[in-house]
């Protein structure tokens, strides 16, 4: 035995502390049941890890982020292991963990019933309780091959060890550019093998400090996420440190269920997925179009009053088009194959509309007093995504971009982008979003065109201006377009879920792609400095983020029909149309349902349809050229005059305020 000097480290906190040799993480975190792993120069560790000399170790709590990954890596391991058990002639793909959760994938002859599910969650209770430890060792490429010569999608990922390819699909997991590791079960009392597995680790020290977990679903799923391998099962479940935690979550997602967007297009008649047009391609219904229509309209106005210019483009254009842009070089495996026409030429949908405002920019000689030219256009594009992440309104193969090109001399530069930022912010403002943060993504030193000096000023650029928001903000490292820096506006809806709406691009490298100049004051030819700016991102995915923020319950402002006439008794139904016609005068939406159903149906009808107001008539309000007012919580006001009906109904309209 001799001495082991470590330091342990908490936040800013150090303790130098001496040890014998032999000590495990386990040891320095004695008692401490919330520590579930350690790091060590960076790197994480199980606890059974023996510290050596020098070492500055870290507790992993279970609640912070490395900790739910392994809180969640080892359930992924305990299913697999019960998924064996069960079906014996089940292969192992992957399993790692994910936001909230984790998925394994497995090669069956038969699809995963919801009672094997159950069946096997079962089985990972048992497996649980019987308290098995993780245990790590470190094994030869041959030695692998051999103890896994059983399971072909492992041998695979050890053939891939240390490629860029590991990464893909979870692979990183399992595999990694150093030695490789197979964890064993081992039974808490006799220490047999129960159940072994590729990983690189860290795990839980059993399969006893698992508090909470629940299987979720299973899906087909391609092996590495490709459509040219075999499609394997992929059970979804999720782990949570408590049982309350877990609880929460599940509430959380049945709430989110009830918001999903695709099941309340259905529900509220707004838009569909044709299956004879095709996956990722949706048609809008007359009560969706309303609301896309009142979107675009708002924002035309918004940008008219700040001073952009709308340009329209054509949605096919010929390859060249997109070499010059760079984009068949590094964006072509999202774009849709070429048609072949005009003897042999390429023409592509195009995925993007900024190639298309640069020659808009170049039909004529530019002058420095044009400057900032911005140039807006609702453009739709076409990207084709793979079919297993097309989704609903939110993924989607053709959609609508609010695309903006601002082009400013480099002086005009950083109030251009302030400026921009502050429009975009105060836009999803009205629309009713206010919980923001911003992300700024930097260059892909694999993926980029352009300088490294052009990189950093755009870059540096980028971050005052954010900084200058007040905002948290986020760093995304290599998450930039091959063209330039950006910075992302990340919101948070009804329910604490956060999405990406606009982004804003500076960009030095496609002017120069384009060689667009611009006259200046001295008459010399300049090259103008280009910001790309989506605000929604596409008309489609932002009705669907509104569609789930507000469950369906829009603002009287964007609701298909903003009031609903129901008369008291057939008698009643002239007056109404009577009063719907002063409305519609007024530029309001409104209906009269003049059916056959009872006025009770009428009124769970128009709550259904998640109407704003109700306009409520009988022989009193015919009598005293009134009506009634009913609102979505069931309130009602009685014997309003029919012209101050009218104006509290263009007042919360006006305001765009909800009832």
């Amino acid at each position: 035995m001799s001495d082991v000097r470590v330091t342990v480290q908490r936040d800013s906190e150090r303790e130098e502390r001496v040890v014998t040799t032999g000590t495990t993480a386990a040891d320095l975190f004695q008692g401490e049941r919330s520590v579930v792993a350690a790091r060590v120069a960076g790197e994480l560790k199980d606890l059974a890890y023996e510290v050596a000399d020098g070492d500055a170790v870290e507790p992993v709590e279970i609640t912070s982020e490395d900790g739910l990954n392994i809180l969640r890596h080892s359930t992924a391991h305990v299913m697999a292991q019960a998924v064996q058990e069960l079906f014996p002639e089940a292969k192992l793909g992957i399993g790692p963990p994910i936001k909230d959760g984790f998925y394994y994938d497995f090669d069956v002859e038969t699809p995963f019933h919801p009672d094997d599910l159950k069946r096997i969650e079962k089985k990972m209770q048992e497996i649980q309780k019987r308290g098995q430890k993780f245990a790590r060792r470190a094994v030869a490429d041959d030695a692998a091959r051999e103890e896994l010569a059983d399971e072909p999608y492992k041998l695979e990922l050890i053939g891939l060890k240390g490629s860029a390819a590991d990464a893909a699909e979870g692979a990183s997991a399992e595999v990694g550019a150093g030695e490789l590791t197979i964890y064993d079960n081992l039974d808490a009392k006799t220490g047999e093998l129960c159940w072994k597995d590729l990983c690189r680790g860290p795990h839980l020290p059993s399969t006893r400090a698992i508090p909470a977990f629940k299987l979720m679903r299973s899906a087909a799923a391609y092996w590495r996420g490709s459509e040219k391998n075999k499609q394997l099962q992929r059970i979804y479940g999720t782990a949570w440190p408590t049982k309350d935690e877990l609880k929460a979550h599940l509430e959380f997602l049945a709430e989110a269920e009830k918001r999903d967007h695709r099941k309340l297009g259905a529900e509220l008649d707004l838009f569909s997925v044709p299956e004879d047009i095709g996956s990722g391609l949706a048609v809008f219904h007359p009560r969706g179009g309303i609301i896309r229509r009142v979107m675009e309209d708002y924002s035309r106005r918004r940008h008219e009053e700040s001073g952009y210019e709308f340009v329209y483009t054509p949605h096919a254009t010929k390859g060249k088009l997109f070499e010059k842009s760079g984009h068949l070089d590094w964006y072509a495996d999202g774009m849709y194959p070429p048609m072949q026409l005009d003897e042999g030429v390429d023409y592509y949908l195009k995925p993007m509309n900024c190639p298309m405002h640069n020659l808009i920019f170049d039909a004529r000689g530019r002058s420095y007093r044009e400057l900032p030219l911005r140039l807006f256009e609702f453009g739709t594009v076409y990207r084709y995504e793979k079919s297993g992440v097309v989704h609903g309104l939110t993924r989607a193969r053709g959609f609508t971009q609010d695309d903006a090109h601002i082009y400013c001399t480099k002086e005009q530069m950083a109030d251009e982008l302030d400026a921009t930022l502050t429009f975009v912010l105060d836009l999803l403002r009205d629309y009713g979003l206010t919980d923001f943060y911003l992300e700024l993504s930097t260059k892909d030193p694999e993926k980029f065109v352009g300088s490294d000096d052009a990189w950093e000023e755009a870059t540096e650029t980028l971050r005052k201006v954010a900084e200058k928001q007040g905002l948290p903000l986020v760093p995304d490292p290599g998450g930039a377009a091959f063209y330039g820096p950006k910075i992302s506006v990340q919101t948070k809806d009804a329910i604490g879920r956060t999405w990406q709406m606009s982004t804003i691009q500076l960009d030095f490298n496609l002017p120069e792609r384009f060689d667009l100049e611009y006259t200046s004051a001295d008459g010399s030819k300049q090259r103008p400095v280009m910001i790309h700016r989506a605000l929604f991102g596409s008309i489609e995915r932002f009705f669907a983020v509104l569609l789930e923020h507000y469950a369906g319950v829009f603002p009287a402002w964007l609701a298909p029909v903003q009031a609903t006439g129901i008369p008291i008794g057939d008698a009643h139904v002239p007056y109404l149309q009577e009063f719907a016609a002063e409305a519609k005068a007024k530029g309001l939406r409104i209906e009269v349902d003049s059916s056959s159903d009872r006025m009770q149906k009428k009124i769970r009808n128009a709550q259904k349809a998640k109407v704003p107001f109700m306009i409520i008539a009988g022989d009193e309000d015919v009598a005293n050229g009134a009506v009634s007012f009913r609102y979505r919580d069931g309130s009602q006001k009685n014997g309003i005059p029919r012209a101050e009906a009218i104006a509290e109904i263009l007042d919360v309209v006006a305001r765009r305020v909800q009832v």
